[in-house]
């Protein structure tokens, strides 16, 4: 017998969607054949199966979502019985034990659930065991199923009671879409409990209470009710936990694109015609940011538990949006070897693979630092959240013609045309301080406005 869990698709994956089975219980797969297909906020996967055999169980149905580890099939050795029982239905049997977490023993005591969560990356904590047995809504106050960490932090973050909230996963588990028609139905507040006993005194101040969210404006009849897609409710969770979890900070810099529009127009229909695409200023950029983040390597690091871990080799993350319906983020690896034209190949690969839905867990696994590039739409500054749990993101901002100030030979000054443009770092204050990204930055600008391009195209 072997279990098929919740495969880590993706460093900071926690979670995924079963969309399909490709195998029915009773049926006979292969070492490697396709056996279900999963979405993450990060891609959408098939994944094979690590065992062959036939499929005993299906323990998630389609559309349902669970952690990573979870446990969602069996398969056997031996062929079943008859070609295969049908998958039992209605309620099992209850077990001699109360039950906990999947495949393990309830613990004695359940710790108590914390405020926050840890940051991406690390490895989610597993879920809680109900305190009581599982029961519904009006069931004396008791918490159906178990809660799974990005369900309790829902629960926590919005103030619900969780007895109040009826569960449609397996076992009467409560899941995130559970959570969220509750809010949505109750206006992102709490049903107000039973008055609970008066505490007893205590010379320490009680902790003060999370304000319940303001509640939601009336929808008119002529409003349009869209529900979050998949990508949507996870960069909505990745970003609050982001916000959560670092301490950002924005510093910016303009820069005098010059030097890089100079080399731009003179390669430009060559570029295009070798490579298959065009020579935007983003590879300059990503160019200039490999070589400062060697001299300033902090820069290139993830937080960890009252540690700070520099990461040797660089891997370039470069946020793609997806016709305005979610960013994926993924990862030109080992950047630091590339020259400006080989970063140009990989990002532009990238890009149209994302776009196209055509990207492995591989391709957006391992990031260091990001990039993400609004300039084409014209912005002046932009303060990006962090892509966890990385400890910086740097916005590329819109460059226009305008006029500044310059240095002649002579000493004099003058005013001329110059193509500028804003960068703004995002940073993790926990990580370094400022001085040290402000340096970061300028140098940053620095490779930008001074390199000789022309040797790199």
């Amino acid at each position: 017998m072997a279990d098929i869990t919740m495969p880590q698709l993706g460093e900071t994956v926690t979670e995924g969607t079963i969309t399909k089975w490709f195998k029915k219980v009773g049926e006979q797969i292969a070492m490697d054949e396709p056996l279900f297909e999963v979405s993450t906020d990060k891609v959408d996967s098939e994944v094979p199966s690590s065992a062959a055999g036939y499929v005993t169980e299906i323990l998630v149905e389609e559309g349902q979502t669970v952690d990573v580890g979870a446990k969602l099939a069996v398969i056997s050795a031996d062929e079943p019985a008859g070609g295969g029982a049908p998958e039992a239905e209605g309620e099992p049997e209850p077990e001699a034990a109360a039950p906990g977490a999947e495949g393990e023993p309830a613990p004695e005591a359940e710790a108590p659930a914390p405020e926050g969560e840890a940051p991406e990356g690390e490895a989610p904590a597993a879920p809680t065991a109900a305190a009581a047995p599982k029961g519904g809504a009006g069931d004396g106050g008791r918490v159906p199923g178990l809660l799974s960490p990005v369900v309790r932090r829902l629960i926590n973050e919005h103030g619900l009671n969780p007895a109040q909230i009826t569960g449609t996963g397996q076992d009467g588990r409560i899941t995130r879409a559970d959570v969220l028609a509750y809010i949505d139905q109750n206006g992102g507040r709490a049903s107000a409990p039973s008055a609970p006993a008066a505490p007893a005194a205590s010379a320490a101040p009680a902790p003060a209470q999370k304000p319940a969210a303001a509640p939601a404006p009336r929808r008119g009849a002529d409003d349009e009710v869209i529900a979050f897609s998949n990508i949507r409710r996870r960069t909505a969770e990745h970003m609050i936990r982001s916000q959560a979890t670092s301490a950002h900070v924005l510093v910016a810099a303009e820069v005098d694109y010059s030097g890089v529009e100079k080399v731009r127009r003179e390669v430009r229909e060559e570029f295009k015609a070798k490579e298959g695409f065009s020579l935007t200023y983003l590879p300059f950029i990503a160019r200039a940011v490999v070589d400062a983040l060697a001299e300033f390597p902090v820069v290139n690091s993830s937080v960890g538990d009252n540690e700070l871990t520099v990461h040797n080799r660089i891997h370039l993350a470069i946020a793609v949006d997806l016709n305005f319906e979610g960013l994926i983020v993924p990862v030109v690896h080992d950047a630091d070897q590339m020259r400006l034209r080989a970063l140009a190949r990989s990002m532009a690969d990238l890009a149209h693979r994302a776009r196209s839905r055509e990207l492995s867990a591989d391709d957006i696994a391992g990031g260091t630092f990001t990039i993400t590039n609004p300039g084409p739409f014209g912005t002046f500054l932009t303060f990006p959240v962090i892509n966890q749990p990385q400890v910086a993101i740097l916005s590329t901002d819109g460059i226009r013609k305008r006029p500044v100030a310059v240095e002649l030979p002579d000493g004099s000054d003058a005013v001329a045309v110059r193509p500028v443009g804003m960068l703004g770092l995002s940073f993790d204050h926990r990580a370094f301080d400022g001085a040290y990204a402000s340096a970061f930055l300028a140098k940053v600008r620095q490779v930008i406005e001074t390199r000789d391009w022309s040797q790199e195209v």
